[in-house]
């Protein structure tokens, strides 16, 4: 029995692992990362889509957005486009505009009341409450709107914006 030469094996092994991976890292790279991200910048009111993060299971998008995007429009399409792309895996989006400590201290406190409507799905409460967080700031708005999965809040002054995306989660049936 004639003995293998391992050099040629190892050289075949490495080359095969190359192509492989390599051909699934392109695959990521140029036919889903690439057009996703083209797609999102092409938006109106998307700055700067971060490439994908792309796992076994789930697909994380960052955008950074202009100071008069419309976050629930822009939410919805950005999230339609990525699941398109993501097949099967659970996709993440992450948005963020150019914030300022005025409006972080803002979005600090009206926090509680945020939580507090959330928490016992009073969701009507939450307009009140960013009224209230910004009725002693000059210049600065708050935007609440709401679809069938989301709350979207918006903090907007001259200069900077503020975007909050508060997943909205159904009530469970339980059995008693």
């Amino acid at each position: 029995m004639r003995k293998p030469r391992v050099l040629p094996l190892a050289i075949t092994v490495v080359a095969t692992a190359v192509l492989l991976f390599g051909g699934f890292a392109m695959y990521k790279q140029f036919a889903v990362a690439a057009p996703l991200t083209e797609k999102l910048e092409a938006m109106p009111g998307v700055l700067e889509a971060s490439k994908p993060e792309i796992g076994q299971k789930e697909m994380n998008v960052k955008l950074q957005l202009s100071n008069d995007a419309n976050l629930r429009e822009l939410y919805g399409e950005a999230s339609k486009e990525a699941s398109n792309a993501a097949g099967s895996r659970k996709v993440t989006l992450e948005v963020a505009g150019d914030s300022d400590k005025a409006l972080e201290q803002l979005w600090y406190s009206a926090m509680f009341d945020v939580a507090e409507a959330m928490e016992t799905k009073a969701y009507s409460d939450i307009p009140e409450a960013m009224n209230k967080a910004v009725a002693g700031s000059e210049g600065v708005t708050a935007v609440t709107e709401m679809d069938e999965s989301n709350v979207y809040i918006t903090i907007r002054s001259e200069q900077a914006s503020k975007y909050i995306v508060l997943p909205r989660i159904a009530n469970k049936l339980e059995v008693w």
